[in-house]
């Protein structure tokens, strides 16, 4: 069955300046193979070309190429072998008259060719058929391999190409990454007709070729929703991780039209965990996208509408209504919203990081970049359980980990198993009282400057790879006045906004806010986002939940 499935996709493609032979051939193709394979003719060797580059962009899998040697303007040995640099794996066969067999013995040589066959073949079952069921056979038998939908070109140290690599990734995208310096991603940008000075090229499931893609766009072309179905919603959830998530599955299962607005990927930071080996009901541990894709799934289980790379930018209350605009300039309407926007980490000050961001300067885990650390150093800043969790990650694959901590020791913000963990590696070691003073490198990171907090004393270190978790900076700025914020920017919400026993200014409300309600009423907050959370997973989803809970509180006294 799967074979079945996959020799559907694949290609015999034939090319005949003659249409009435073109057709023959077509006809005897499709006779015999058209039930496993599609037949693809052509007429003259550019318009093969042609379509030889949209089924590379497709992702299409080419098993024969079938060309005639006498074609004006190229012939086919010219043909073939410039189908060779498109599908190196294809068996090419020539076709020719009896006349012309000096030329298809000289073609075996010059594009490596697989057969020869006279015309005319009548009867094909003798002469047709047997040959093609040899290479058909052969081919299937080969290295070749059915690549995944989605294909990557890019440069190894581009913060764009990273940046695409890691959404994809992170919204659970199946993908494959090809250099630019590989022959394959040059073949892929050759077909898109692209020179490699603008990356990274992205070829979409239908062929589509998005040249340096923003998130909307790219989100769009994958698959990914990032249009609202309707105007009007129960409830609104900004924020796709942990808390917007367990907001996302009670608002839906309990009957809320509930939609969910993610600006990058679901999951948050949390996502990006590599392990989270302290969540309830998992004893040997598991992923941030391992569970960010259950949590996923059960939200869209139970109704929850998911929208992916669409930016809030904007929070309004209209009477009973409460606005949420785009940064389109598009907005939706709702009951009730919960503000589960989370945190994002802040940016290593040093000098030199900026730049070298993406290139070897890698904030969260990033972990499509852990298989390329193999045998290399690699140095991770931060002392709480996210840095740790990276740590213990990378090990697994990096000569060895340096954890740069600006502190004495872990055990201000990392968890006691962790540590543990951590003293336990063999390839783990741990410098106290460390910062970053410069990245140093071009293009990519080369060199680290180190700094002893206390002494003043600096060192000079090769590094390639640099990790950062250095605490974390709500996502709020886009809320502006519209709610009462901390100093540090997190949204203040219940008890907090109450401290002198006085409601906060403008609440029109007989009742005082509840525990997670905001300075708005029916705007709730759950998760990293609120002033003084727990910044843990388990109590972000319970906050969530809860934050549902006192949705239809209110929407009942409404």
């Amino acid at each position: 069955m799967a074979q079945a499935a996959e020799t559907a996709r694949t290609v015999i493609l034939t090319v005949d300046d003659d249409p009435g032979v073109s057709r023959a051939v077509a006809r005897d193709l499709r006779r015999r193979y058209g039930g496993s394979y599609r037949v693809v003719r052509a007429e003259s060797g550019e318009s093969a070309l042609a379509a030889l580059r949209e089924l590379k962009l497709r992702g299409d899998l080419v098993a024969v190429i079938l060309a005639d040697y006498r074609m004006p303007r190229m012939n086919g040995i010219e043909f073939l072998e410039r189908a060779l640099d498109v599908y190196p794996g294809a068996r090419r066969v020539l076709l020719t008259a009896y006349a012309d067999t000096h030329a298809a013995i000289d073609a075996i040589n010059v594009v490596d060719l697989d057969h020869y066959l006279l015309k005319p073949w009548d009867p094909p079952e003798e002469k047709l058929y047997p040959v093609l069921d040899d290479l058909l056979q052969a081919w299937r038998s080969s290295a070749y391999k059915p690549v995944p939908s989605t294909k990557v070109v890019g440069h190894r140290w581009s913060a764009r190409s990273s940046a695409v690599r890691e959404f994809l990734a992170r919204n659970q995208v199946p993908y494959r990454w090809y250099s630019v310096d590989e022959p394959e991603g040059r073949r892929l940008l050759a077909a898109a007709g692209q020179d490699g000075q603008r990356l990274p090229l992205v070829v979409t499931p239908d062929g589509t070729a998005l040249v340096e893609p923003e998130a909307p766009e790219l989100a769009a072309r994958v698959g990914l929703a990032t249009t609202p179905a309707a105007d009007f919603y129960d409830l609104v959830v900004i924020g796709g991780g942990p808390a917007g998530l367990g907001a996302a599955v009670y608002g839906a299962s309990e009957g809320l039209r509930t939609v969910l607005v993610e600006r990058s990927a679901t999951g948050g930071q949390a996502g990006q965990s590599s392990r989270i080996e302290n969540y309830l009901g998992f004893p040997d541990g598991v992923s941030g996208a391992q569970l960010t894709d259950r949590a996923r799934r059960q939200a869209a289980k139970f109704g929850a509408e998911l929208l992916t790379a669409r930016e809030v930018t904007g929070l309004q209350a209209c009477g009973a209504a409460r606005i949420v605009r785009f940064a389109d300039g598009t907005a939706i309407a709702a009951h009730s919203v919960i503000l589960a926007t989370g945190v994002q980490y802040r940016q290593l000050p040093a000098a030199g990081c900026a730049d070298l961001t993406g290139c070897g300067v890698f904030y969260g885990s990033a972990l499509t970049e852990a298989a390329a650390c193999e045998g290399q150093d690699v140095y991770v800043v931060g002392g709480a359980n996210s840095a740790g969790q990276a740590a213990m990650y990378l090990s697994r694959f990096a000569k060895s980990v340096t954890l740069l901590v600006r502190g004495p020791d872990l055990s201000a913000s990392m968890s006691h198993y962790l540590i543990q963990q951590i003293e336990d590696a063999p390839n783990i070691s741990v410098r106290c009282h460390t910062v970053v003073d410069e990245a140093h490198g071009t293009g990519r990171l080369e060199e680290l400057t180190l700094r002893h907090s206390v002494t003043g004393e600096r060192e000079r270190v090769g590094a390639g790879w640099l990790f950062v978790f250095i605490g974390a900076a709500p996502l709020t700025d886009w809320l502006g006045e519209t709610v009462l914020r901390d100093e540090r920017g997190f949204i203040l919400a219940g008890p907090d906004l109450t401290a002198d026993g006085r409601p906060p200014d403008g609440w029109e409300l007989d009742r005082p806010p509840y525990h997670l309600e905001t300075s708005v009423p029916g705007v709730f907050v759950a998760g990293d986002a609120r002033a003084e959370s727990a910044k843990r997973v388990a109590s972000a989803v319970g906050e969530g939940a809860m934050a549902v809970m006192l949705v239809h509180r209110y929407l009942e006294q409404s």
